[in-house]
């Protein structure tokens, strides 16, 4: 009979012990996926573009690929909700900064949150308007009227994207004077 009390007792503590050890399980933070704009005429392709969770806020994260010869040095960008019932909305309009090699491409998450609420059946949807390098500028001419057509479901609007020289972060330029 001891021998069984013992047997049992120490069950229970190996058993406890064991189920102790176990680290509980994180939650997984919530993503939302976002739909991309493209802009033919950009040199930036932006493609797996989410939304995740964090500390209240939402990081925008995606994949880049540079299609020009240039190093890109920066994008400005529109997040748009779309919901169901209440229409469109801008969520985000923000200029960030990053470093993405000519012919190259990376996975970038962005640090500046983004407070919404997202509900069921809201759709998210990403525009590039300016694209940045060091030699250039690529503006999409009226990129809210562009975005505004796409939102409402006319797909046929593809705007314009304009090339200017890069005046402000262009290297300087040495010059020998004899």
């Amino acid at each position: 009979m001891r021998l069984l009390l013992a047997t049992t007792i120490l069950v229970c503590v190996v058993s406890g012990a064991v189920s102790g050890q176990q680290a509980p399980a994180k939650a997984k933070p919530r993503t939302f996926s976002v739909e991309v704009f493209q802009v033919v005429g950009l040199p930036l392709n932006v493609q797996d573009a989410v939304v995740v969770e964090k500390d209240g806020g939402y990081l925008l994260r995606c994949r880049l690929a540079n299609e020009s010869a240039s190093e890109i040095v920066g994008f400005r960008y529109s997040l748009t909700i779309l919901d169901p019932v209440l229409g469109a909305r801008l969520l985000a309009n923000r200029t960030e900064g990053f470093g993405l090699d000519a012919y190259g491409s990376k996975k970038l998450t962005f640090v500046n949150p983004i407070k919404f609420k997202h509900k069921d059946g809201d759709r998210l949807i990403l525009m590039l308007e300016q694209v940045l390098s060091p030699e250039s500028i690529w503006e999409v001419v009226r990129a809210k009227d562009a975005l505004d057509s796409y939102v409402k479901g006319d797909y046929s609007v593809q705007p314009t994207v304009m090339r200017v020289p890069n005046q402000v972060d262009v290297p300087p330029q040495i010059r020998v004077i004899n």
